[in-house]
């Protein structure tokens, strides 16, 4: 009752609203842009910040900066929530810009005051390299912890608040958010181009303090910017998080567990559709029937005059069921992405300590390119094989397959997975070879790490493009999936799913480094990621990540078999344009 009421309320006032639209966008844009630039700016080079100044540890810092990754893209589940039941995203996103920006401020502090981080190490045979204190340690962490909070509201909140500013019903307000898209992929492109070149090198090679500075200031301009446009923006009112329903059609199915399953649950079952229900109508599917319960009409279940249930903690509705039905459904989907990333998560860490005790000499110039600014090639390569991959060879393998994008969500996504694998053979092979030309004709010596290997840099670079091919593969698939594949009403929830899972992949690779680590450490062939990469077998690890994948392949296939669209509710293989244009889901 109440839920129809105010979606009537909300019928009624939407005439009301004053989309800005485009008027809009300098600010929300501005936001993005120094926003983006202030994050990636500080966290790109964080590795090397953490056993440069702080003195840590390679294995130590590996694991600090997956933890901190990895908590925060497991936070935005958090900051979905109470945006969409409490705050809204207006003041989710105020509240979080601001405290990403007093982060960086902390983490720049820790620079620019040498009480705040530990006194450079001795460079001498016998010199000492102290490490941070309890009290430095605790000032680097609280920094660390406010950028969480910032992570935890400004992801799974600025995209949709800048699409938000346009009315969906319009055809200018269509074109506006599809713009809008096209901006903010810009500018996150734009952000990660200029904080692995610019921003790296002052970090890198002119002064830590200015180079964390910059993207503080960054951060302070995108919290102007934003608070700037305050009188224009439309402000979207919380209505309640969809996890609460979840949660409700659970509990209403374990209150009836002992219930019989009825013969026939499509015609039986209670199937309650809210007229201003926002999403789709589902059919009728037989998995997870131990759900269906929930949607049992017992005596003492009471309905309201409006048709829908009196207590939605014991009666929940037949769509309510099937959309909780596509939530499970993603989920093996979902724990296959997690097992892939572990291989991106390694082109981010290590291959940075790679670029560190390798010839980083640009030609026959004397500079030395900062071993963060690799990575570069990774956005490279995802941007350049984008616009090829969708004007080109879908429309090509369009032709043939007869299907909406050439090939499967989950096809493509298999695609990726195979390249990840290819990627990290790559990957040991280089490394193998970087070890062998360290050990027999090394440049120079890194008084922290040891041997320069004379083999250029430069051979990272085909890892880094493939990854960056599997990413537009793999992880941009996952996300159409979980667009397409959620119910409307889940979108916000299907945003965070992303970032939860990359957020367990940093968790699952810290794990991993932690665990052969500490295996190795005692073995016969000696520790596989020491300190010093030339004593190691850091190419065995990334044979283990490629075996790691090929399994986790072969779960991914089992998966793709078994699961079925939510559009058409037949098996993935066949499901083709034809079907998606004539297939209308049944009530």
């Amino acid at each position: 009752m109440e839920k129809v009421e105010d979606g009537s309320a909300a019928n009624t006032d939407e005439p009301k609203i004053n989309y800005r639209g485009i008027k809009a966008m300098p600010f929300v844009i501005g936001n993005e842009t120094f926003e983006k630039l202030g994050t990636t700016g500080t966290s790109n080079n964080l590795l090397v910040y953490l056993t440069t100044v702080f003195n840590m540890k390679s294995i130590t810092a590996t694991n600090l900066v997956n933890v901190f990754n990895g908590t925060c893209n497991f936070a935005t589940l958090i900051g979905a929530f109470l945006s969409d039941t409490y705050f809204g995203r207006y003041k989710t996103l105020g509240f979080a810009s601001i405290s990403s920006f007093l982060g960086m401020a902390l983490l720049t502090l820790t620079a620019a005051i040498s009480e705040l981080h530990p006194p450079a190490c001795d460079t001498s045979e016998n010199g000492t390299c102290p490490g941070p204190t309890p009290m430095q340690m605790a000032f680097l962490l609280s920094g660390l912890g406010l950028m969480v909070v910032g992570s935890a509201g400004i992801r799974p909140c600025n995209l949709a608040f800048g699409a938000d500013q346009f009315n969906p019903e319009t055809e200018s307000g269509k074109r506006g958010i599809s713009s809008f898209f096209n901006w903010y992929y810009f500018t996150f492109t734009f952000a990660m181009m200029v904080s692995l070149t610019v921003i790296v090198y002052v970090q890198s090679d002119v002064s830590w303090a200015w180079g964390l500075a910059i993207p503080a200031f960054m951060m302070f301009l995108s919290c102007v910017t934003f608070f700037i446009g305050t009188r224009i923006y439309v402000k979207v009112k919380p209505e309640g998080s969809p996890i609460t329903t979840v949660i409700k059609a659970t509990v209403a199915a374990f209150r009836k567990r002992r219930l019989k399953q009825p013969e026939q649950p499509w015609i039986s079952l209670f199937n309650h559709i809210p007229k201003n229900s926002i999403n789709s109508k589902l059919s009728y599917s037989d998995q997870f029937r131990f759900l269906d319960k929930a949607a049992i009409v017992t005596p003492e279940d009471k309905i309201n005059m409006d048709g829908s249930a009196a207590n939605p903690w014991k009666l929940c509705s037949m769509q309510k069921v099937e959309e909780i039905k596509c939530l499970i459904r993603v989920v093996p989907i979902w724990a296959a992405g997690i097992i892939y990333n572990v291989a991106s998560v390694q082109q981010q860490t290590y291959v940075v300590f790679q670029a560190l005790q390798s010839n980083r000499r640009l030609g026959n110039t004397g500079f030395n390119v900062p071993a963060a600014s690799y990575g570069i090639f990774t956005m490279m390569g995802l941007t350049v094989w984008i616009p090829i991959y969708d004007r080109i060879i879908v429309p090509w393998i369009q032709k043939y397959t007869k299907k909406e994008g050439g090939i499967t969500l989950l096809q493509k996504m298999g695609i990726g997975m195979v390249i990840a694998v290819v990627t990290m053979l790559i990957s040991a092979i280089v490394e193998d070879r970087r070890k062998a030309f360290a050990l027999s004709n090394p440049i120079g010596v890194d008084s922290r790490r040891g041997a320069i290997s004379s083999l250029s840099a430069m051979w990272l670079i085909p890892q880094l493009i493939l990854i960056g091919l599997s990413t537009a593969f793999t992880l941009i698939a996952l996300v159409e999936f979980y667009y397409k594949q959620f119910p409307e009403n889940m979108r916000s929830i299907a945003g965070s799913f992303t970032f939860i899972g990359m957020a367990l992949s940093e968790y699952l690779s810290s794990l991993l480094i932690s665990v052969v680590h500490k295996v190795t450490h005692a073995a016969p062939t000696g520790d596989w990621l020491p300190q010093d990469l030339n004593k190691g077998k850091l190419d065995y690890f990334y044979y283990l990540v490629a075996a790691l994948q090929v399994l986790n392949f072969g779960y991914f296939v089992m998966c793709a078999k078994w699961y079925k669209y939510k559009e058409s509710g037949i098996s993935s293989p066949e499901v083709g344009v034809e079907n998606l244009q004539t297939e209308k889901p049944v009530v």
